[in-house]
Protein backbone atom coordinates (compact mmCIF):
# COMPACT_ATOMS: atom_id res chain seq x y z
CA UNK A 1 0.00 0.00 0.00
CA UNK A 2 2.95 2.16 0.00
CA UNK A 3 3.19 2.91 -3.41
CA UNK A 4 1.90 6.72 -4.69
CA UNK A 5 0.29 5.14 -7.93
CA UNK A 6 -2.13 2.80 -5.05
CA UNK A 7 -2.80 5.79 -2.73
CA UNK A 8 -6.02 7.11 -4.58
CA UNK A 9 -10.15 6.66 -2.97
CA UNK A 10 -10.53 4.50 -6.18
CA UNK A 11 -8.37 1.74 -4.77
CA UNK A 12 -11.00 0.29 -2.42
CA UNK A 13 -8.36 -1.48 -0.40
CA UNK A 14 -6.69 1.90 0.33
CA UNK A 15 -10.21 3.86 0.94
CA UNK A 16 -10.61 1.43 3.55
CA UNK A 17 -7.05 1.65 5.34
CA UNK A 18 -7.84 5.29 5.14
CA UNK A 19 -10.97 5.49 7.11
CA UNK A 20 -9.52 2.72 9.07
CA UNK A 21 -6.65 4.56 10.11
CA UNK A 22 -9.21 7.95 10.59
CA UNK A 23 -10.68 5.53 13.24
CA UNK A 24 -7.70 5.62 15.67
CA UNK A 25 -7.48 9.50 14.88
CA UNK A 26 -10.64 10.45 16.05
CA UNK A 27 -9.90 7.51 19.10
CA UNK A 28 -6.63 9.63 20.30
CA UNK A 29 -8.28 13.06 19.56
CA UNK A 30 -11.19 11.81 22.02
CA UNK A 31 -8.34 10.69 24.77
CA UNK A 32 -6.16 13.45 24.45
CA UNK A 33 -9.38 15.53 25.25
CA UNK A 34 -10.92 13.09 27.55
CA UNK A 35 -8.33 10.68 29.28
CA UNK A 36 -11.05 8.68 31.36
CA UNK A 37 -13.17 7.52 27.98
CA UNK A 38 -12.70 3.68 27.25
CA UNK A 39 -12.33 2.49 23.92
CA UNK A 40 -14.56 -0.34 22.57
CA UNK A 41 -13.84 -1.43 18.70
CA UNK A 42 -13.46 0.94 15.86
CA UNK A 43 -13.72 -0.18 12.40
CA UNK A 44 -13.62 1.64 8.92
CA UNK A 45 -17.26 0.84 7.24
CA UNK A 46 -18.62 0.73 3.89
CA UNK A 47 -18.44 4.64 3.87
CA UNK A 48 -16.19 6.36 6.89
CA UNK A 49 -15.84 4.28 10.30
CA UNK A 50 -17.41 4.31 13.73
CA UNK A 51 -15.47 4.00 17.20
CA UNK A 52 -17.97 2.73 20.52
CA UNK A 53 -16.54 4.55 23.83
CA UNK A 54 -17.85 4.53 27.32
CA UNK A 55 -18.01 7.94 28.45
CA UNK A 56 -19.31 9.47 31.65
CA UNK A 57 -21.02 12.22 29.49
CA UNK A 58 -23.40 12.26 26.45
CA UNK A 59 -21.13 13.44 23.94
CA UNK A 60 -22.47 16.29 22.51
CA UNK A 61 -22.54 18.54 18.42
CA UNK A 62 -20.07 20.99 20.72
CA UNK A 63 -18.23 17.87 21.85
CA UNK A 64 -18.02 16.53 18.02
CA UNK A 65 -16.62 19.78 16.96
CA UNK A 66 -13.51 19.62 19.58
CA UNK A 67 -12.99 16.12 18.45
CA UNK A 68 -12.61 17.22 14.85
CA UNK A 69 -10.36 20.14 15.89
CA UNK A 70 -8.01 17.72 17.85
CA UNK A 71 -7.65 15.24 14.82
CA UNK A 72 -6.78 18.12 12.58
CA UNK A 73 -4.16 18.73 14.95
CA UNK A 74 -2.89 14.66 15.11
CA UNK A 75 -3.21 14.75 11.19
CA UNK A 76 -0.52 18.17 11.19
CA UNK A 77 1.54 16.41 13.54
CA UNK A 78 2.26 14.05 11.03
CA UNK A 79 2.71 10.58 13.39
CA UNK A 80 4.40 7.85 12.22
CA UNK A 81 1.85 4.83 12.80
CA UNK A 82 3.62 1.92 13.46
CA UNK A 83 3.22 -1.68 14.07
CA UNK A 84 4.20 -4.38 16.66
CA UNK A 85 2.91 -7.59 18.24
CA UNK A 86 3.17 -9.02 21.94
CA UNK A 87 2.84 -11.88 22.82
CA UNK A 88 -0.91 -13.27 24.64
CA UNK A 89 -0.15 -12.45 28.56
CA UNK A 90 2.01 -9.48 27.27
CA UNK A 91 -0.62 -8.14 25.53
CA UNK A 92 -3.33 -8.14 27.98
CA UNK A 93 -0.54 -6.75 30.86
CA UNK A 94 -0.43 -3.71 28.31
CA UNK A 95 -4.14 -2.99 27.87
CA UNK A 96 -4.85 -3.54 31.72
CA UNK A 97 -2.09 -1.35 32.69
CA UNK A 98 -3.90 1.45 30.25
CA UNK A 99 -7.08 0.48 32.34
CA UNK A 100 -8.45 -0.78 28.65
CA UNK A 101 -11.33 -3.19 30.14
CA UNK A 102 -12.82 -3.99 26.34
CA UNK A 103 -9.53 -4.28 24.69
CA UNK A 104 -8.72 -6.97 27.47
CA UNK A 105 -11.63 -8.93 26.81
CA UNK A 106 -10.99 -8.64 23.24
CA UNK A 107 -7.41 -10.23 24.03
CA UNK A 108 -8.83 -12.85 26.61
CA UNK A 109 -11.21 -14.19 23.63
CA UNK A 110 -8.50 -14.46 20.50
CA UNK A 111 -8.02 -18.20 19.79
CA UNK A 112 -4.84 -19.37 21.48
CA UNK A 113 -1.89 -18.25 18.85
CA UNK A 114 -3.20 -15.34 17.32
CA UNK A 115 -1.03 -12.98 16.58
CA UNK A 116 -1.88 -9.88 18.81
CA UNK A 117 -0.81 -6.59 17.15
CA UNK A 118 -0.83 -2.70 18.26
CA UNK A 119 -0.68 -0.08 16.13
CA UNK A 120 1.05 3.24 17.81
CA UNK A 121 0.75 6.98 16.66
CA UNK A 122 2.86 9.10 18.98
CA UNK A 123 1.28 9.06 22.37
CA UNK A 124 -1.58 6.40 21.23
CA UNK A 125 -1.51 3.14 20.83
CA UNK A 126 -4.36 0.46 19.93
CA UNK A 127 -5.15 -3.11 19.58
CA UNK A 128 -5.60 -3.92 15.55
CA UNK A 129 -5.24 -6.13 12.89
CA UNK A 130 -4.90 -3.15 10.87
CA UNK A 131 -3.94 -2.30 7.82
CA UNK A 132 -3.23 1.34 8.61
CA UNK A 133 -1.61 4.38 6.47
CA UNK A 134 1.98 5.15 7.17
CA UNK A 135 1.75 8.63 8.70
CA UNK A 136 -1.37 10.68 9.99
CA UNK A 137 -0.64 13.29 7.93
CA UNK A 138 -1.76 11.48 4.81
CA UNK A 139 -5.03 12.03 6.39
CA UNK A 140 -6.37 15.59 5.23
CA UNK A 141 -7.47 17.42 8.02
CA UNK A 142 -9.73 19.62 6.21
CA UNK A 143 -11.34 16.44 4.56
CA UNK A 144 -12.73 15.23 8.10
CA UNK A 145 -16.21 15.33 8.74
CA UNK A 146 -17.76 13.51 12.46
CA UNK A 147 -21.63 12.80 11.59
CA UNK A 148 -23.68 11.20 14.38
CA UNK A 149 -23.61 9.42 17.96
CA UNK A 150 -26.03 7.11 18.50
CA UNK A 151 -26.02 4.68 21.67
CA UNK A 152 -25.00 0.79 20.97
CA UNK A 153 -24.76 -2.40 23.49
CA UNK A 154 -21.14 -3.72 23.88
CA UNK A 155 -20.79 -6.69 21.39
CA UNK A 156 -24.67 -6.35 20.09
CA UNK A 157 -25.63 -7.53 24.13
CA UNK A 158 -28.58 -5.53 25.38
CA UNK A 159 -27.12 -6.91 29.06
CA UNK A 160 -23.72 -5.50 28.42
CA UNK A 161 -22.24 -1.93 28.71
CA UNK A 162 -23.99 0.88 26.90
CA UNK A 163 -21.88 2.22 24.56
CA UNK A 164 -21.52 5.89 22.14
CA UNK A 165 -20.71 4.95 18.72
CA UNK A 166 -19.39 8.19 16.50
CA UNK A 167 -19.38 7.95 13.19
CA UNK A 168 -17.24 10.09 10.85
CA UNK A 169 -16.13 10.26 6.98
CA UNK A 170 -12.73 11.41 5.68
CA UNK A 171 -11.83 12.05 1.99
CA UNK A 172 -8.83 13.54 0.81
CA UNK A 173 -10.03 16.32 -0.61
CA UNK A 174 -12.20 18.94 0.88
CA UNK A 175 -14.47 19.26 -2.17
CA UNK A 176 -15.37 15.74 -1.82
CA UNK A 177 -16.36 16.00 1.50
CA UNK A 178 -18.80 18.69 0.65
CA UNK A 179 -20.03 16.22 -2.36
CA UNK A 180 -20.66 13.75 0.09
CA UNK A 181 -22.11 15.90 2.58
CA UNK A 182 -24.30 17.36 0.01
CA UNK A 183 -25.80 13.91 -1.12
CA UNK A 184 -26.53 12.94 2.20
CA UNK A 185 -28.64 16.32 2.85
CA UNK A 186 -30.47 14.96 -0.37
CA UNK A 187 -30.56 11.64 0.60
CA UNK A 188 -32.60 13.23 4.13
CA UNK A 189 -34.68 14.64 1.57
CA UNK A 190 -35.45 11.53 0.03
CA UNK A 191 -35.68 9.65 3.09
CA UNK A 192 -38.90 7.00 2.15
CA UNK A 193 -40.22 7.73 5.82
CA UNK A 194 -40.65 11.04 5.26
CA UNK A 195 -41.63 10.89 1.65
CA UNK A 196 -44.04 7.94 2.94
CA UNK A 197 -46.27 9.92 5.30
CA UNK A 198 -46.15 12.86 2.93
CA UNK A 199 -47.06 11.35 -0.46
CA UNK A 200 -49.70 9.37 2.08
CA UNK A 201 -48.19 5.57 1.22
CA UNK A 202 -47.76 4.23 3.93
CA UNK A 203 -47.34 4.45 7.94
CA UNK A 204 -45.75 2.71 11.37
CA UNK A 205 -47.92 2.55 14.09
CA UNK A 206 -46.28 2.27 17.98
CA UNK A 207 -48.80 -0.28 18.13
CA UNK A 208 -47.18 -2.67 15.37
CA UNK A 209 -43.31 -2.22 15.44
CA UNK A 210 -41.94 -3.26 12.52
CA UNK A 211 -45.73 -3.71 10.72
CA UNK A 212 -46.33 -1.51 8.09
CA UNK A 213 -49.47 0.00 7.23
CA UNK A 214 -50.24 0.28 3.29
CA UNK A 215 -52.43 3.52 3.08
CA UNK A 216 -55.00 4.45 0.00
CA UNK A 217 -52.31 5.32 -2.40
CA UNK A 218 -49.38 3.00 -1.24
CA UNK A 219 -51.69 0.42 -2.03
CA UNK A 220 -52.18 1.82 -5.82
CA UNK A 221 -48.46 1.62 -5.50
CA UNK A 222 -47.98 -1.80 -4.38
CA UNK A 223 -51.23 -3.34 -6.40
CA UNK A 224 -49.10 -1.65 -9.62
CA UNK A 225 -46.10 -3.48 -8.71
CA UNK A 226 -47.73 -6.52 -8.11
CA UNK A 227 -49.61 -6.57 -11.46
CA UNK A 228 -46.21 -5.78 -13.02
CA UNK A 229 -44.79 -8.99 -11.40
CA UNK A 230 -47.32 -11.53 -12.19
CA UNK A 231 -47.32 -9.92 -16.51
CA UNK A 232 -43.42 -9.87 -16.22
CA UNK A 233 -43.71 -14.01 -14.90
CA UNK A 234 -46.50 -15.00 -17.03
CA UNK A 235 -43.99 -13.61 -20.11
CA UNK A 236 -41.29 -15.82 -18.70
CA UNK A 237 -43.55 -19.03 -18.32
CA UNK A 238 -44.15 -19.19 -14.14
CA UNK A 239 -47.01 -20.34 -12.62
CA UNK A 240 -48.59 -18.64 -9.49
CA UNK A 241 -49.14 -20.54 -6.32
CA UNK A 242 -49.90 -19.81 -2.70
CA UNK A 243 -48.91 -21.60 0.36
CA UNK A 244 -50.02 -21.93 3.98
CA UNK A 245 -48.34 -19.09 6.60
CA UNK A 246 -48.71 -21.19 9.60
CA UNK A 247 -47.31 -25.08 9.27
CA UNK A 248 -46.08 -27.35 11.42
CA UNK A 249 -42.59 -27.74 13.57
CA UNK A 250 -41.70 -30.89 11.30
CA UNK A 251 -41.78 -29.47 8.23
CA UNK A 252 -39.27 -26.62 9.27
CA UNK A 253 -37.16 -29.21 11.34
CA UNK A 254 -36.80 -31.18 7.68
CA UNK A 255 -35.97 -28.46 5.96
CA UNK A 256 -33.13 -27.33 8.41
CA UNK A 257 -34.76 -23.75 9.06
CA UNK A 258 -35.77 -24.87 12.20
CA UNK A 259 -31.69 -25.65 13.31
CA UNK A 260 -30.21 -22.97 11.54
CA UNK A 261 -33.14 -19.49 11.55
CA UNK A 262 -35.44 -20.77 15.02
CA UNK A 263 -34.43 -17.13 16.62
CA UNK A 264 -35.60 -15.65 13.45
CA UNK A 265 -38.87 -17.56 13.50
CA UNK A 266 -42.20 -16.54 15.49
CA UNK A 267 -43.93 -19.88 16.94
CA UNK A 268 -47.30 -21.04 18.26
CA UNK A 269 -49.10 -24.09 19.54
CA UNK A 270 -52.06 -25.01 17.90
CA UNK A 271 -53.69 -28.41 19.75
CA UNK A 272 -50.34 -29.48 21.45
CA UNK A 273 -48.55 -29.60 18.56
CA UNK A 274 -45.50 -26.79 17.53
CA UNK A 275 -46.56 -24.26 14.21
CA UNK A 276 -44.59 -21.91 12.87
CA UNK A 277 -44.98 -18.50 11.20
CA UNK A 278 -43.51 -19.24 7.43
CA UNK A 279 -39.99 -16.73 7.59
CA UNK A 280 -39.67 -18.44 3.89
CA UNK A 281 -41.57 -19.21 1.29
CA UNK A 282 -39.77 -21.92 -0.06
CA UNK A 283 -40.79 -25.41 2.38
CA UNK A 284 -44.23 -24.69 0.74
CA UNK A 285 -43.19 -25.04 -2.56
CA UNK A 286 -41.61 -28.06 -2.19
CA UNK A 287 -44.84 -29.17 -0.71
CA UNK A 288 -46.43 -28.30 -3.89
CA UNK A 289 -44.01 -29.91 -5.97
CA UNK A 290 -44.78 -33.22 -3.86
CA UNK A 291 -48.60 -32.92 -4.70
CA UNK A 292 -48.38 -35.52 -7.55
CA UNK A 293 -45.69 -37.25 -9.44
CA UNK A 294 -43.07 -35.80 -11.52
CA UNK A 295 -41.49 -36.40 -15.14
CA UNK A 296 -38.44 -34.49 -16.78
CA UNK A 297 -41.57 -33.41 -19.05
CA UNK A 298 -42.44 -30.96 -16.22
CA UNK A 299 -39.16 -29.43 -16.00
CA UNK A 300 -38.30 -26.75 -15.26
CA UNK A 301 -40.90 -26.20 -13.24
CA UNK A 302 -41.40 -22.89 -12.25
CA UNK A 303 -43.44 -21.75 -9.26
CA UNK A 304 -43.90 -17.80 -8.55
CA UNK A 305 -45.55 -16.84 -5.24
CA UNK A 306 -46.15 -13.46 -3.81
CA UNK A 307 -46.18 -15.13 -0.12
CA UNK A 308 -45.68 -12.95 2.72
CA UNK A 309 -43.60 -14.11 5.53
CA UNK A 310 -42.51 -12.86 9.12
CA UNK A 311 -39.18 -12.95 10.85
CA UNK A 312 -38.46 -11.68 14.48
CA UNK A 313 -35.95 -8.56 13.90
CA UNK A 314 -34.96 -6.81 16.80
CA UNK A 315 -36.07 -3.52 17.35
CA UNK A 316 -33.23 -1.84 16.94
CA UNK A 317 -32.81 -2.96 13.59
CA UNK A 318 -36.06 -2.07 11.91
CA UNK A 319 -35.89 0.91 9.87
CA UNK A 320 -38.45 2.05 7.62
CA UNK A 321 -39.59 -0.24 4.61
CA UNK A 322 -36.33 -1.92 4.41
CA UNK A 323 -36.48 -3.79 7.59
CA UNK A 324 -39.75 -4.90 8.80
CA UNK A 325 -41.00 -7.95 10.54
CA UNK A 326 -43.69 -8.64 8.01
CA UNK A 327 -42.99 -8.65 4.59
CA UNK A 328 -44.15 -9.95 0.83
CA UNK A 329 -41.74 -11.81 -1.06
CA UNK A 330 -41.60 -11.66 -5.09
CA UNK A 331 -40.35 -15.21 -4.63
CA UNK A 332 -39.76 -17.88 -7.22
CA UNK A 333 -39.09 -21.63 -6.52
CA UNK A 334 -37.92 -23.14 -9.73
CA UNK A 335 -37.78 -27.34 -9.62
CA UNK A 336 -35.11 -28.45 -12.33
CA UNK A 337 -32.94 -31.17 -13.68
CA UNK A 338 -28.87 -31.12 -12.92
CA UNK A 339 -28.52 -30.23 -16.55
CA UNK A 340 -31.00 -27.45 -17.00
CA UNK A 341 -29.25 -24.58 -14.49
CA UNK A 342 -27.02 -22.84 -16.49
CA UNK A 343 -29.69 -22.34 -19.09
CA UNK A 344 -32.13 -20.98 -16.25
CA UNK A 345 -29.79 -19.07 -14.66
CA UNK A 346 -29.77 -17.07 -17.92
CA UNK A 347 -33.23 -16.58 -18.44
CA UNK A 348 -33.41 -15.42 -14.72
CA UNK A 349 -30.71 -13.33 -15.40
CA UNK A 350 -32.19 -11.87 -18.27
CA UNK A 351 -35.48 -11.31 -16.75
CA UNK A 352 -33.96 -9.24 -13.79
CA UNK A 353 -31.61 -7.00 -16.58
CA UNK A 354 -35.12 -5.94 -18.24
CA UNK A 355 -36.98 -5.35 -14.42
CA UNK A 356 -34.12 -3.14 -13.44
CA UNK A 357 -33.35 -1.51 -16.34
CA UNK A 358 -37.04 -0.37 -16.48
CA UNK A 359 -36.89 1.79 -13.13
CA UNK A 360 -33.45 2.57 -14.83
CA UNK A 361 -31.92 1.10 -11.83
CA UNK A 362 -27.97 -0.30 -12.69
CA UNK A 363 -26.39 -3.34 -10.82
CA UNK A 364 -23.86 -5.30 -10.16
CA UNK A 365 -23.85 -9.50 -9.12
CA UNK A 366 -21.83 -10.61 -6.45
CA UNK A 367 -21.62 -14.33 -5.88
CA UNK A 368 -21.66 -15.57 -2.27
CA UNK A 369 -19.99 -18.92 -1.73
CA UNK A 370 -20.25 -21.65 1.36
CA UNK A 371 -20.69 -19.84 5.01
CA UNK A 372 -19.29 -21.71 7.76
CA UNK A 373 -22.94 -22.54 8.78
CA UNK A 374 -23.69 -25.00 6.29
CA UNK A 375 -25.64 -27.58 5.17
CA UNK A 376 -24.48 -30.24 2.58
CA UNK A 377 -20.28 -31.00 1.32
CA UNK A 378 -17.90 -29.01 0.02
CA UNK A 379 -17.71 -31.15 -2.97
CA UNK A 380 -21.83 -30.28 -4.20
CA UNK A 381 -20.91 -26.59 -2.64
CA UNK A 382 -18.21 -26.69 -5.60
CA UNK A 383 -20.06 -27.68 -7.97
CA UNK A 384 -22.94 -25.19 -7.80
CA UNK A 385 -20.71 -22.22 -6.90
CA UNK A 386 -19.20 -23.54 -10.51
CA UNK A 387 -22.81 -23.37 -12.16
CA UNK A 388 -23.85 -20.12 -11.39
CA UNK A 389 -20.29 -18.37 -12.20
CA UNK A 390 -20.39 -20.18 -15.82
CA UNK A 391 -24.06 -19.04 -16.27
CA UNK A 392 -23.16 -15.57 -16.11
CA UNK A 393 -20.19 -15.38 -17.50
CA UNK A 394 -21.53 -16.73 -20.54
CA UNK A 395 -23.80 -14.37 -21.21
CA UNK A 396 -20.99 -11.71 -20.65
CA UNK A 397 -21.93 -10.14 -17.53
CA UNK A 398 -18.89 -10.25 -14.66
CA UNK A 399 -19.36 -10.95 -10.77
CA UNK A 400 -17.68 -9.88 -7.89
CA UNK A 401 -16.71 -12.95 -4.71
CA UNK A 402 -17.97 -12.41 -1.49
CA UNK A 403 -16.36 -15.36 0.12
CA UNK A 404 -18.54 -17.49 2.92
CA UNK A 405 -21.87 -15.06 2.40
CA UNK A 406 -24.32 -17.79 0.62
CA UNK A 407 -27.58 -19.33 2.56
CA UNK A 408 -26.97 -22.20 4.88
CA UNK A 409 -28.29 -24.51 1.88
CA UNK A 410 -26.48 -23.03 -1.13
CA UNK A 411 -24.56 -20.43 -3.17
CA UNK A 412 -26.25 -17.38 -4.31
CA UNK A 413 -26.08 -14.94 -7.06
CA UNK A 414 -26.91 -11.33 -5.65
CA UNK A 415 -27.92 -8.14 -7.55
CA UNK A 416 -26.77 -5.06 -6.01
CA UNK A 417 -28.79 -2.20 -7.85
CA UNK A 418 -28.00 1.43 -7.63
CA UNK A 419 -29.85 4.30 -7.18
CA UNK A 420 -29.48 8.06 -8.64
CA UNK A 421 -27.19 9.03 -5.50
CA UNK A 422 -25.04 5.91 -6.10
CA UNK A 423 -26.48 4.18 -3.00
CA UNK A 424 -26.27 0.30 -3.66
CA UNK A 425 -29.23 -2.14 -2.65
CA UNK A 426 -29.42 -5.91 -2.65
CA UNK A 427 -32.61 -6.76 -3.90
CA UNK A 428 -32.47 -9.78 -6.65
CA UNK A 429 -30.91 -12.72 -5.78
CA UNK A 430 -30.37 -16.61 -7.42
CA UNK A 431 -30.06 -19.04 -5.08
CA UNK A 432 -28.62 -22.52 -5.85
CA UNK A 433 -29.95 -25.43 -3.80
CA UNK A 434 -29.96 -29.13 -3.90
CA UNK A 435 -29.92 -30.10 -0.07
CA UNK A 436 -33.69 -29.10 0.09
CA UNK A 437 -34.72 -31.46 -2.44
CA UNK A 438 -32.52 -33.96 -0.87
CA UNK A 439 -34.31 -33.20 2.72
CA UNK A 440 -37.51 -33.64 1.24
CA UNK A 441 -36.48 -36.44 -0.93
CA UNK A 442 -37.84 -34.86 -4.58
CA UNK A 443 -37.97 -36.74 -7.45
CA UNK A 444 -39.07 -36.76 -10.71
CA UNK A 445 -39.01 -39.54 -13.09
CA UNK A 446 -36.11 -39.00 -16.13
CA UNK A 447 -35.82 -40.04 -19.79
CA UNK A 448 -34.52 -43.51 -18.97
CA UNK A 449 -37.45 -43.96 -16.73
CA UNK A 450 -35.22 -44.37 -13.33
CA UNK A 451 -35.78 -41.68 -10.49
CA UNK A 452 -33.73 -38.75 -10.22
CA UNK A 453 -33.43 -35.72 -7.50
CA UNK A 454 -34.29 -31.98 -8.98
CA UNK A 455 -32.34 -29.15 -8.29
CA UNK A 456 -34.40 -26.03 -6.29
CA UNK A 457 -33.66 -22.71 -7.40
CA UNK A 458 -35.06 -19.71 -5.05
CA UNK A 459 -34.87 -16.39 -6.46
CA UNK A 460 -37.12 -12.43 -6.07
CA UNK A 461 -36.45 -9.90 -8.11
CA UNK A 462 -37.59 -7.09 -5.94
CA UNK A 463 -36.18 -8.89 -2.77
CA UNK A 464 -39.34 -7.82 -1.22
CA UNK A 465 -42.10 -5.66 -2.18
CA UNK A 466 -41.80 -3.57 1.16
CA UNK A 467 -38.00 -2.83 0.37
CA UNK A 468 -38.08 -2.47 -3.25
CA UNK A 469 -41.23 0.45 -2.65
CA UNK A 470 -38.66 2.26 0.11
CA UNK A 471 -35.70 1.85 -2.55
CA UNK A 472 -37.55 3.21 -5.65
CA UNK A 473 -39.25 5.98 -3.46
CA UNK A 474 -35.64 7.62 -2.43
CA UNK A 475 -34.97 6.73 -6.01
CA UNK A 476 -37.10 8.83 -7.73
CA UNK A 477 -38.02 11.05 -4.60
CA UNK A 478 -41.76 10.36 -4.67
CA UNK A 479 -41.84 11.20 -8.11
CA UNK A 480 -42.49 7.73 -9.53
CA UNK A 481 -43.15 7.09 -13.54
CA UNK A 482 -46.76 8.02 -14.73
CA UNK A 483 -47.32 3.78 -15.24
CA UNK A 484 -46.28 3.56 -11.21
CA UNK A 485 -47.53 6.73 -10.10
CA UNK A 486 -51.02 6.06 -7.39
CA UNK A 487 -52.44 9.59 -9.10
CA UNK A 488 -51.53 10.13 -12.73
CA UNK A 489 -53.70 13.23 -13.15
CA UNK A 490 -54.97 15.96 -11.12
CA UNK A 491 -57.65 18.00 -12.89
CA UNK A 492 -58.02 21.24 -11.22
CA UNK A 493 -60.63 23.36 -11.88
CA UNK A 494 -60.38 27.49 -11.88
CA UNK A 495 -64.23 27.69 -11.43
CA UNK A 496 -67.14 26.22 -10.36
CA UNK A 497 -68.41 26.23 -14.03
CA UNK A 498 -66.17 24.18 -14.85
CA UNK A 499 -67.38 21.10 -12.29
CA UNK A 500 -69.05 19.30 -15.00
CA UNK A 501 -66.25 19.07 -17.50
CA UNK A 502 -63.90 18.48 -14.89
CA UNK A 503 -65.90 15.42 -13.61
CA UNK A 504 -66.78 14.20 -16.87
CA UNK A 505 -62.78 13.92 -18.00
CA UNK A 506 -62.29 12.02 -14.74
CA UNK A 507 -64.74 9.49 -15.53
CA UNK A 508 -63.49 9.72 -19.04
CA UNK A 509 -60.10 8.70 -18.07
CA UNK A 510 -61.40 6.13 -15.30
CA UNK A 511 -62.92 4.24 -17.43
CA UNK A 512 -59.35 3.66 -19.33
CA UNK A 513 -57.65 2.90 -16.46
CA UNK A 514 -56.25 6.12 -15.92
CA UNK A 515 -56.02 7.18 -12.15
CA UNK A 516 -57.25 10.40 -11.62
CA UNK A 517 -58.81 13.22 -9.47
CA UNK A 518 -60.59 16.31 -9.55
CA UNK A 519 -59.72 19.25 -7.08
CA UNK A 520 -63.27 21.29 -6.79
CA UNK A 521 -62.47 23.07 -3.63
CA UNK A 522 -63.04 26.75 -4.22
CA UNK A 523 -59.19 27.92 -3.80
CA UNK A 524 -57.16 30.10 -6.04
CA UNK A 525 -55.32 27.74 -8.80
CA UNK A 526 -52.39 28.67 -8.31
CA UNK A 527 -52.24 26.99 -4.93
CA UNK A 528 -54.55 24.22 -6.03
CA UNK A 529 -50.97 23.79 -8.73
CA UNK A 530 -48.52 23.92 -6.07
CA UNK A 531 -50.75 21.51 -3.88
CA UNK A 532 -50.09 18.67 -6.63
CA UNK A 533 -46.94 19.66 -7.22
CA UNK A 534 -46.19 18.62 -3.76
CA UNK A 535 -47.52 15.35 -4.15
CA UNK A 536 -45.51 14.78 -6.92
CA UNK A 537 -48.24 13.92 -9.34
CA UNK A 538 -46.75 13.21 -13.42
CA UNK A 539 -49.94 15.51 -15.05
CA UNK A 540 -52.10 18.69 -13.96
CA UNK A 541 -55.09 19.18 -16.11
CA UNK A 542 -56.22 22.78 -15.45
CA UNK A 543 -60.13 24.00 -16.61
CA UNK A 544 -61.57 27.37 -16.54
CA UNK A 545 -64.79 28.35 -18.57
CA UNK A 546 -62.69 28.54 -21.92
CA UNK A 547 -61.45 25.14 -21.52
CA UNK A 548 -64.98 24.05 -20.73
CA UNK A 549 -66.23 25.34 -23.81
CA UNK A 550 -63.84 24.03 -26.34
CA UNK A 551 -63.18 20.72 -24.96
CA UNK A 552 -59.50 21.50 -24.16
CA UNK A 553 -57.16 21.11 -21.10
CA UNK A 554 -54.38 23.27 -19.80
CA UNK A 555 -51.66 20.65 -19.31
CA UNK A 556 -49.11 21.07 -16.99
CA UNK A 557 -46.31 18.40 -16.92
CA UNK A 558 -44.10 17.45 -13.79
CA UNK A 559 -41.65 16.55 -15.47
CA UNK A 560 -41.67 19.34 -18.82
CA UNK A 561 -43.90 21.91 -17.35
CA UNK A 562 -46.38 24.28 -18.98
CA UNK A 563 -47.47 21.97 -22.13
CA UNK A 564 -50.30 24.57 -23.01
CA UNK A 565 -53.65 23.64 -23.89
CA UNK A 566 -54.57 20.48 -25.74
CA UNK A 567 -57.51 18.76 -26.67
CA UNK A 568 -59.13 16.31 -24.75
CA UNK A 569 -58.64 13.03 -26.47
CA UNK A 570 -54.96 14.80 -27.70
CA UNK A 571 -54.01 14.31 -23.83
CA UNK A 572 -55.57 10.78 -23.36
CA UNK A 573 -53.51 9.13 -26.05
CA UNK A 574 -50.69 10.55 -24.69
CA UNK A 575 -51.04 9.61 -21.33
CA UNK A 576 -52.48 6.20 -22.55
CA UNK A 577 -48.94 5.83 -24.79
CA UNK A 578 -46.87 6.56 -21.50
CA UNK A 579 -48.60 4.42 -19.71
CA UNK A 580 -48.59 1.11 -21.99
CA UNK A 581 -44.79 2.16 -22.76
CA UNK A 582 -43.77 2.41 -19.29
CA UNK A 583 -41.60 5.41 -20.34
CA UNK A 584 -39.40 6.41 -17.58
Amino acid sequence: MAEENLRTFENEEYRHTYWHSCSHIMAQAVQRLWPEVKLAIGPAIAEGWYYDMLAPFAFTPEHMEQIEEEMRKICKENLKIERFELPRDEAIKFMKDKDEPFKVELIEDLPEGEPISFYKQGEFTDLCAGPHLDFTGRVKGNGIKLLTCNSAYWRGDSNRETLQRIYGIAFPHKEELQAYLDRIEEAKKRDHRKLGKELGLFAFRDEAPGFPFYLPKGMVLRNTLIDFWRQKHKEWEYVEIMTPQIMKRTLWETSGHWDHYKDNMYTTVIEDEDYAIKPMNCPGSILVYQTEPRSYRDLPLRYGELGIVHRHELSGALHGMFRVRCFTQDDAHILLAKDQIKDEVIRIAKLFDEVYNLFGLPYKIVLSTMPEDHIGTREDWEKAEGALADAITSIGKTYELNPGDGAFYGPKLDFHIEDCLGRTWQCGTIQLDSQLPERFELEYVGADGERHRPVMIHRVVFGSIERFIGVITEHFAGAFPTWLAPVQVKILTITDRANDAANAIREKLDALGVRAEVDLRNEKIGFKIREAQMMKIPYMLVIGDKEAENGTVAVRSRKDGDLGAMPVDEFVAKILDEIKTKAK
